[in-house]
């Protein structure tokens, strides 16, 4: 007699590549033929599973195992599916799901395109071709596993990405040529991020607020988190190169940054990653001030809501005592001054003087762009003559490997002083300005209620090197740039402060008299 149970049945559906769905074997297709034959035979479908194109091998195996639990625990003895290949393709899931229909008479397997059942009562020559089409199956697996990975070397080797998606690319062509160019819309977003990021201003979470409040948006039109942003910013495919099976090739997708900016990322990211341990304390001056007997980093701890620093460095260390930050606070505080535009007017005026002294910086660099071409185009005509001795039998091909590898290195080299030539003067009054805000807005970015203990580090660090603290005192140098400023500002602020009662600037509010003896010969931005 016929049960209720014994009418049960789960519908399994695969779809393996695009094309396949392409050609009429989607998901959709497979559940329309699977019920309606289940209909034809009366039976109850329990359940249906599906694995999609874009499923890994991970989630292949982990939806074969759920199907295979929920028939054992729901006591269904019946699995449709379309073919063979479509419910296993190796030897282990084919053995499985023998086990599974020889242990009871009623377990079935219905291959319904192929007119096919597999049953413990199959006969032998029946289980031949069952097995027969699951190493068939296999086969088909493994050539394909061969043949994309054939595809993919292929690629790789001509300089293009074989597989996935970059945020700030867009992938054009045909299937068997598809290529990665910048989109119009995302890449300059990304180049913000590398930018911005080079700075050591913005801590990856803070790059990942004003990237989203600038409009930048991912595939699914949501915020980029954190972890893609950081994944990005160590990607050099975003300079020109292709990490694949852990080697790099040169790419020939168009960069949307240069090799330099790359590395100066890599450089902060590095210091991020070792200063971005989990800590139950973040105090603010964490790793950042060193006793300035013994070497060692001072150390900080939180009492009745105030953070202590002491040294924990060698006995012999005098430095025992411990000093409140905010007596480091005040220190920092004049030297903010120090390097600190008076006013508004003053930092308006240095832009102006920014501004036109990168004018004679672009007129020099010009005739310097111009001798770097020549040298490129010499290069690239030794790369062609040897290229042509080599097809000629004039050389051979070790001597042309040598000599090409050596004219690379030069042609690299040229292109480098190239880009640092341009850089020189597209950054001299941007790097100028920020120098210069930086300095002017110190005090009340450290003193912003919503900037965070790193933030404030970020800030120490773009400012000040060799912080020290002796006696309870706290002894520091500038950076290059800001040592620069605090020689330079104060001078300038007196000069300012005359120059307001003079007749001139009462006539016009301009400082301009005065900048041509200011700033003279003296680049404002050392670095």
């Amino acid at each position: 007699m016929t049960t209720e149970t014994d009418k049960k049945t789960i519908i399994y559906c695969r779809v393996s590549s695009k094309e396949q769905e392409d050609r009429g074997y989607s998901l959709e297709a497979q559940e329309k033929l699977l019920t309606e034959y289940a209909e034809r035979n009366n039976f109850e479908v329990a359940k249906t599973f599906r694995i999609t194109e874009s499923a890994s091998g991970k989630q292949i195996r982990k939806t074969f195992n759920e199907m295979l639990i929920f028939v054992r625990k729901n006591k269904i003895d019946r699995i449709l599916c379309e073919k063979i290949d479509r419910l296993t393709r190796n030897l282990k899931d084919g053995a499985v799901i023998s086990d599974w229909v020889s242990s009871d008479e009623k377990k079935q397997v219905h291959f319904v395109k192929e007119n096919f059942v597999v049953s413990k009562n199959t006969r032998a020559h029946e289980n031949l071709v069952w097995d027969m089409k699951v190493a068939i199956a296999r086969f088909y697996t493994n050539n394909l596993s061969e043949e994309v990975k054939k595809g993919q070397k292929a690629k790789i080797e001509a300089g293009w990405l074989p597989s996935g998606y970059k945020l700030g690319y867009e992938i054009i062509g045909e299937k068997g040529h598809k290529t990665q160019t910048p989109n119009e819309k995302t890449a300059p977003f990304i180049k913000r991020a590398f930018e911005l990021y080079s700075m050591g201003n913005h801590t990856i979470e803070k790059l990942t607020d004003v990237l989203y409040q600038e409009g930048l948006r991912g595939r699914t039109g949501k915020k980029v988190v954190k972890s893609c942003v950081h994944r990005l910013l160590s990607d050099p495919f975003y300079c020109g190169y292709i990490i694949w099976n852990g080697e790099e090739y040169e790419g020939k997708q168009e960069p949307i940054i240069s090799k330099r900016l790359f590395n100066e990322v890599q450089d902060k990211l590095k210091r991020q990653y070792k200063a971005g341990r989990q800590i139950k304390h973040n105090h603010t001056f964490k790793s950042m001030i060193r006793c300035g007997e013994c070497g060692c980093l001072v150390s900080w701890e939180t009492q009745k809501g105030h953070e202590y620093g002491h040294c924990k460095g060698f006995k012999s260390c005098s430095q025992k005592g411990y000093v409140r930050a905010e007596k480091i606070e005040q220190a920092l505080s004049r030297a903010f001054d120090k390097i600190r535009p008076a006013s508004q007017k003053v930092l308006d005026w240095i832009k102006q003087a920014l501004k036109e002294s990168n004018k004679e910086k672009t007129q020099h660099n010009g005739k310097t762009r111009a001798s770097i071409n020549q040298e490129l185009t010499a290069i690239n005509n030794r790369l062609d003559k040897i290229y042509d001795d080599k097809i000629d039998g004039i050389i051979t091909l070790e001597y042309y490997k040598q000599r090409a590898k050596e004219f690379k290195a030069q042609k690299e080299a040229i292109i480098a002083n190239l880009e640092t030539a341009e850089n020189n003067v597209n950054n001299y009054y941007e790097l100028g300005v920020e120098i210069h805000e930086l300095a002017f807005n110190a005090q009340k970015i450290f003193d912003n209620t919503e900037a965070t203990a790193e933030d404030k580090r970020a800030l120490l660090e773009k400012i000040f090197t060799g912080l020290s603290l002796k006696d309870q005192k706290l002894d520091f140098e500038y950076t290059p740039a800001y040592q620069f400023l605090s020689e330079w500002m104060p001078k300038l602020n007196a000069t300012s402060e005359l120059l307001k009662n003079s007749e001139y600037y009462r006539k016009t509010g301009s400082f301009e008299p005065a900048y041509p003896s200011l700033l003279g010969n003296r680049d404002s931005n050392p670095d």
